[in-house]
C-alpha cells in the first residue's frame, strides 16, 4: 500500500469533470453528424444506449481503451475528442440553466440540433459548386447580421 502522501485523491463534487463533459460532447457531436443513434453506437462498442448517454453527458469517464474504440467506430482520430478543449479547464461551475442538455448546448454551439442538421444537409449537396455558393451565402448573411 502506498503512503497517504503519495496517493492521488479525487474529491467528489457530484459534478462531472469539465474534461469528461468536453470529451462526451465531442462523442455526441460526431455521432450526431454521422446520423447515428445512441443505440447504434452502443451496439457497435458493446454498451447500452444509457451508458452512451452517460458518456455523452460526462457523467461517466471514458477510459483510454474505450476512447480508442470510439475513435475507430466514429472514424476520427482520438485527438478529435480533445479538439477545441480550453487549456484552462477548471473545476465544474454552477450553470444558470436547469438540465445537462441545456448546459452542453450553451457551452458548445455545435451541440445544437439545428447546427448539426444544417451541417448534414450541407454535406448532402452533391454538387461542390452549389455547396460553395451555399457556404458563401451563409457567410454573407452572417456579415449582414453583424452590420444590422
Amino acid at each position: 500500500m502506498m503512503p497517504a502522501r503519495l496517493r492521488a485523491v479525487r474529491v467528489k463534487t457530484g459534478k462531472p469533470n469539465p474534461v469528461d463533459i468536453h470529451v462526451g460532447s465531442r462523442v455526441r457531436l460526431r455521432r450526431t453528424m454521422l446520423g447515428m443513434s445512441q443505440e447504434k453506437l452502443g451496439e457497435a462498442i458493446g454498451l447500452t444506449f444509457q451508458q452512451v448517454q452517460k458518456y455523452e453527458r460526462g457523467a461517466n469517464r471514458i477510459g483510454a481503451s474505450r476512447l480508442f474504440e470510439l475513435s475507430r467506430v466514429l472514424d476520427v482520430p482520438v485527438s478529435f475528442f480533445f479538439d477545441d478543449m480550453p487549456l484552462d479547464a477548471g473545476p465544474p461551475t454552477e450553470h444558470p440553466h436547469d438540465g445537462e442538455d441545456a448546459e452542453m448546448v450553451d457551452l458548445d454551439p455545435m451541440a445544437k440540433r439545428e447546427t448539426l442538421e444544417l451541417v448534414r444537409a450541407y454535406y448532402r449537396i452533391s454538387d461542390s459548386s452549389v455547396r460553395k455558393k451555399v457556404f458563401e451565402l451563409a457567410k454573407a448573411l452572417a456579415r449582414a447580421g453583424d452590420i444590422a
